[in-house]
This record gives C-alpha cells, sequence and structure tokens, in this order.
C-alpha cells in the first residue's frame, strides 16, 4: 500500500474554495456529503467572488508587511476587518507583530473592498 505524501501547501481562501467546488461539481454533477455541507456554509457565509478575493491579497502583498506570509493574508481576506483594530486581533493569533501604521493600511485596503460588496 502506498503512502500519499505532500506536495505542495498552499493557503486558500473561502472564495476560491467556493469556486473551485463548483467546478468539481459541474464536471462530477455531485458532491460528496462532507463537500456539500462546506458548500452549504460558504453560500451562507462568503460574498465576495473569486476574482475579488484575488486581487484584495494581491493588493495586500503589495504592501509588503514585513513578515506577512500568504497564510496571514488569506485570513484576513475570509475575515474582511474594516478597523486596524480588528486587524490586530486577528493577527494576534500567529506570531507577526505588525506596525500601528501597517495595520491602518491593511485595514483600508480590505475596507475598499468591504464598500464595494455592499
Amino acid at each position: 500500500m502506498t503512502k500519499p505524501g505532500i506536495i505542495e501547501e498552499t493557503p486558500v481562501s473561502m472564495a476560491e474554495l467556493k469556486e473551485e467546488l463548483k467546478r468539481i461539481k459541474k464536471r462530477d454533477t455531485s458532491l460528496n456529503f462532507r463537500a456539500e455541507k462546506t458548500e452549504e456554509y460558504l453560500d451562507q457565509f462568503v460574498t465576495m467572488k473569486d476574482k475579488e478575493a484575488k486581487e484584495l491579497f494581491k493588493k495586500i502583498e503589495g504592501l509588503e508587511v514585513p513578515r506577512m506570509k500568504p497564510e496571514h493574508m488569506v485570513k484576513l481576506i475570509d475575515i474582511m476587518p474594516t478597523s486596524a483594530d480588528e486587524v490586530r486581533i486577528i493577527l494576534q493569533g500567529y506570531t507577526i507583530t505588525v506596525t500601528k501604521e501597517n495595520l491602518k493600511r491593511i485595514s483600508d485596503a480590505i475596507q475598499e473592498y468591504a464598500n464595494k460588496k455592499e
């Protein structure tokens, strides 16, 4: 029996996951139980489109915040904090320190996309 191994580990936003599940459903005509439950959850909570999520990721990445990794950016995109305090609270779960200036820049970038979807 072979043991599967991890080839690549890449963080994926909920908007991207929603689009991927749509492609799988189109290809296979149905999803398994777990994938259906995931799709239901994403339909309730994800309002951002895949394209917008990727644009926001690039925008946050372009801010060049020191030590900010893709998993941090994806978490911010999933939660969409609109103030610097909310960004700080989300990033407290990680071992990363971000200056007040960078927190403000991140929240401003996210605020633009939050206002678009309303």
